[in-house]
């Protein structure tokens, strides 16, 4: 290093470096260990802060090396802050040496992680690194320049080591196209900076930065973005986009200031850091914090997956079991309302019309909200006290097994809710491959749309008992086999090395009632209104189809055979035969006989394949489709409105098994596809989802429907 670093008069190629780091991190004593520099002091424009320059010449290249007042984060508070922080957003410098202490990692990278969003080129400095090997920290610098997508440099001002592969660095990276580093926020915030990003393409604005840093720095209120959008013409609608966004944020983080909300998002990625690239040996340590003490037990590698598996379970089992009551009372009110509102109606066809398909469809339907709201209220829970970024970090390595990331477990598990914004929030891998790998095994996780078709079928076959463990056994077996697809498509059409990411890991804090109210109230009317809406036109059709056209000769024959006999159970039988024999000769018969011999071999007879296709377009229209299909062949009262009682009487159980084997795995509903479409990047991804999936249900049904009838069911 000695003979390599001279003072040459002229040298071509300039370097000017702005040095970063926080107070006390050793810049000073790190930059003046380089050999044969010059030190220039003065100070900066306007201010009596000094400014301390270090010229100094390295093979080809003389060095120009700003040394910046310390500071701990990007604030005005102190003339030094707010000189560091002019310098490094408006003057003109090459790349950035970010300092940190190796002994102090998760503190310093609070500064670094607002480095990241500067749009420069960057190498992190890990000075002190002889500290921190007598300490007994051990810092994994080539995979933490793997998780920022920055280099990253053990260095020792104070024994001069180090410092010619970090000069030798910045060289480089000097030399090289600029990486955006992998900073990644929670799912709230990345949804909101994909929102602005989405508007800035779609306007094309003209900026210098990435659009990506753009959203984020106008999410964090600086000034100098707002300035500079401010006068342009997109500012009018953009303005209540970032109202909006903001309330989002804060709601997720239980405050109404956003810088605390971003400093807890640095935080949370800083921990995630760490936690992944440093190592402590035993010693005598301070008492454990109370997130420290809770890890221990909630993440232990032994442990952990149990305890996550349990509280699942006992999710499943709440879902069942307390939302057994308020279904009887929903059941029962509508089974009231169709009697009451077609006492009132005189004309057969609207009769039938109003009652046997919009009451009875939606009803059908609207049954289920409460098990949903179980469902987004236990998941709401587990996210907002912090434990479902804990659980990724503890199956990354599960994972890992199965070609996936422990980050992709957040769209997974997100997909439970509902699928639309599981692909959206997929966005938090960076790499596409990840990505698409992730988008493509969402569709295995259950959604709350097809969680009225599980709870329907568990009943029908189950006692209440012993339902909530079939509920929960279906839900683990659909991630199950989503893994293995993982697997199998990891080693064919995803081909590739994994990308590391970092893990979040934010504080363990008490849940906001609030934001699971904001979450859970959002998702139900979502579902509502989807009941209200989609589901409701849906179910017209599926009336209309299977209602017409008349027969009007089998009709009158019928008429005449009941009028002849006398009991009315041979009148009660002769009804049922006229409607079942209807409805093989409707629109919808013929579709469902047009197909049966497809799904025959799965045991499922056109009624069962009807539904199925229904629930292309969305899956609550299952259920629908269902209550409109078996409610016509029935003799309705009190004791067998029920669907389940139809279900139970009609499908034996092998088929049962084939039928909720192809819900759990074919394409998910016509909304969501399309925004799989979207987030994946072209038409032909969504043919692949739709061949890969259908292929998939349709084996593994007939291989399940043939073992369940082998096993004597």
């Amino acid at each position: 290093m000695n003979e390599e670093i001279q003072a040459c008069p002229i040298i071509a190629n300039h370097i000017k470096v702005a040095l970063v780091g926080q107070p006390n991190v050793g810049k000073s004593m790190l930059i003046n260990s380089v050999s044969n520099a010059h030190l220039h002091v003065g100070n900066f424009s306007g201010v009596t802060v000094d400014k301390t320059e270090v010229l100094f010449d390295y093979k080809d290249y003389h060095f120009t090396v700003v040394d910046l007042p310390g500071t701990y984060a990007f604030t005005d508070y102190t003339i030094e802050e707010r000189v560091t922080k002019d310098y490094l957003c408006a003057k003109d410098y090459d790349i950035i040496i970010n300092v940190v202490d190796s002994t102090n990692l998760e503190k310093n990278l609070q500064l670094s992680a607002e480095l990241f969003t500067i749009s420069k080129k960057m190498v992190i400095a890990l000075n002190m690194s002889d500290e921190a090997d007598k300490e007994g920290i051990a810092v994994n610098a080539e995979y933490m320049s793997q998780l920022l997508n920055i280099p990253c440099i053990k260095v020792s001002a104070a024994q001069k080591t180090g410092i010619e592969e970090l000069i030798n660095k910045v060289v480089t990276v000097h030399e090289e196209p600029k990486l955006d580093p992998k900073l990644i926020f929670s799912e709230a915030v990345e949804e909101e900076v994909a929102n602005i990003v989405s508007y800035l393409t779609k306007h094309k604005y003209e900026a210098a930065n990435s659009y990506r840093n753009i959203a984020v720095n106008l999410l964090k209120e600086n000034k100098k973005t707002y300035e500079k959008l401010h006068d342009n013409p997109i500012w009018t609608e953009l303005q209540p986009i970032l109202i909006e966004a903001s309330k989002h944020i804060e709601l997720h983080h239980d405050t109404d200031d956003i810088k605390e909300a971003f400093a807890e998002e640095y935080a949370s990625f800083n921990r995630g850091i760490v936690a992944e690239v440093v190592t402590v040996k035993k010693q005598e340590k301070e008492e454990k914090t109370l997130t420290e003490k809770i890890d221990s037990i909630l993440i232990h590698p032994l442990y952990g997956i149990p305890i996550f598996l349990f509280l699942m379970w006992g999710l499943f089992q709440l879902t069942f079991v307390l939302g057994a009551v308020p279904m009887d009372w929903i059941d029962a009110f509508f089974g009231w309302l169709g009697d009451a509102v077609g006492a009132t109606i005189t004309n057969d066809g609207i009769r039938s019309l109003i009652v046997d398909g919009l009451i009875a469809g939606v009803g059908a339907v609207i049954l289920f909200i409460p098990n949903i709201i179980i469902l987004f209220i236990g998941i709401a829970l587990l996210e907002s006290t912090g434990y479902m970024s804990r659980v990724a970090f503890l199956l990354d390595g599960f994972f890992h097994k199965f070609g996936l990331h422990g980050q992709s477990f957040i769209p997974l598990v997100t997909g439970f809710g509902c699928s639309i914004p599981a692909y959206m929030s997929a966005r938090i891998l960076k790499n596409d491959r990840d990505r698409l790998l992730t988008l493509f095994i969402i569709s295995f996780m259950s959604c709350g749309a097809r969680l009225p078709v599980y709870v329907l079928f568990a009943g029908a076959f189950f006692s209440e008992s012993i339902a909530g463990n079939v509920l929960f056994a279906i839900y683990i077996t659909g991630a199950m086999l989503g893994l293995i697809a993982a697997k199998v498509l990891k080693m064919t059409a995803f081909k590739g090395a994994d990308e590391p990411f970092v893990m979040e890991m934010p504080k363990y804090r008490l849940p906001s009632v609030k934001l699971v109210w904001h979450t859970v109230l959002s998702k139900t009317l979502m579902y509502l209104k989807k009941a209200g809406t989609f589901i409701a036109g849906a179910t017209v059709l599926i009336w209309f189809l299977s209602n017409y056209p008349h027969n009007s000769q089998l009709e009158k024959k019928y008429e005449v055979k009941i009028a002849q006999v006398q009991s009315q159970e041979e009148k009660n039988k002769l009804t049922n035969e006229l409607a079942s024999k209807n409805l093989e000769q409707s629109y919808l018969g013929r579709i469902g006989a047009f197909s049966e011999p497809v799904f025959r071999p799965l045991g499922l007879d056109w009624k069962m394949a009807v539904a199925l296709e229904t629930g292309l377009a969305a899956k609550e229209v299952v259920v629908s489709t269902l209550g409109v299909l078996y409610a016509l062949g029935d003799n309705i009262d009190e004791t067998t409105y029920s669907l389940k009682n139809a279900i139970s009487k009609n499908i034996s159980f092998a088929s049962a098994v084939a039928f909720i084997v192809i819900i759990m795995i074919y394409l998910p509903c016509f909304a969501a596809s399309i925004v799989f479409t979207r987030e994946a990047g072209g038409i032909k991804y969504f043919f692949y989802l739709l061949a890969f999936t259908s292929i998939t249900a349709y084996v593994l049904a007939f291989l399940a429907y043939h073992i369940t009838l082998l096993l004597g069911y």
